[in-house]
């Protein structure tokens, strides 16, 4: 290769079929990691989906098996028991304060 103009063409030649290998190869992988990355991005979101599917029903289910019916006259029911529990603690609250203040008194 004497003429130097010749040798410059077959130069080029070379480097740009060299990069277009190197880039190939680059696009190759980024794509295979991308595909890769969605694969798994995709069975995480299916595991996180079954797992809070699987959550949901266990509460219902508790929730059904604490329950004798499913009628809408258990909440009354339940609100009725509710201020019951509520007097009884405001009742014994009372009895508290009042023994404390017994305490208090016998011993100064």
């Amino acid at each position: 290769m004497s003429n130097p103009l010749v040798q410059a063409f077959f130069v080029g030649r070379a480097v740009a079929e060299v990069i277009n290998e190197r880039l190939e190869v680059a696009l190759t992988d980024a794509l295979s990691d991308l595909g890769k990355f969605d694969a798994e991005a995709r069975e995480q979101l299916r595991q996180f989906t079954e797992e809070v599917l699987e959550r949901a029903n266990r509460a219902a289910e508790a929730a059904n098996a604490g329950q004798t019916s499913t009628g809408f006259g258990q909440p009354g029911a339940d609100a009725v028991d509710l201020q019951a529990t509520i007097d009884e603690l405001r009742a014994e609250i009372a009895l508290l304060r009042n023994e404390l203040q017994r305490y208090r008194s016998s011993s100064v």
